[in-house]
């Protein structure tokens, strides 16, 4: 067990269930048994990037607390956006898979321009509102009143 949070000794990225029996002098299946037990998957990496920005801190602590203590008569709400999705569609159709063959598709696509999407999730209640925008305006993220124009649901 103690083994698997060393490195590896070779020149590799993280233990084999066969390099870690050969190291241990047990089973490769012991090792796989003994790993599943206790959650482990030496394979799996998790990445992450910690902030470099002096005001972070302060910043987390701000969002944090809008998400644990609201405003009264406010909906919080936590919005992404993902600029630039191509919309692309094949120059040919595919083959349908048959037995003892995979479906087929050609290499390469049509542009049919890009979009952008803005999704914001109400915390209080799970709904998802979505829009789609030609272009990254942040004029029309604003507009009127208290919440951003484009997640007006579609009924207000």
């Amino acid at each position: 067990m103690a083994l698997t949070l060393t490195d590896p000794p070779v020149e590799t990225t993280h233990w084999t269930a066969a390099m870690m029996a050969k190291a241990a002098g047990i089973s490769v299946s012991s090792v796989q048994r003994i790993w599943r037990a206790r959650g482990l998957r030496p394979h799996r990496v998790e990445r992450f990037k910690l902030s470099n920005d002096p005001q972070f801190v302060e910043k987390l602590r701000d969002v944090v607390g809008l998400y644990l203590d609201p405003p009264a008569h406010a909906i919080v709400l936590s919005v992404d956006e993902k600029s630039q999705i191509q919309a692309l569609d094949r120059t040919q159709p595919g083959l349908p898979m048959k037995k003892g063959r995979a479906g087929t598709m050609t290499h390469d696509d049509k542009r049919h321009g890009t979009t952008t999407l803005f999704a914001a999730l109400n915390v209080l209640d799970g709904t998802v509102i979505g829009r789609n925008m030609q272009r990254r305006e942040p004029a029309a993220l604003r507009g009127k009143g208290a919440r951003p124009a484009c997640f007006h649901p579609p009924d207000a």
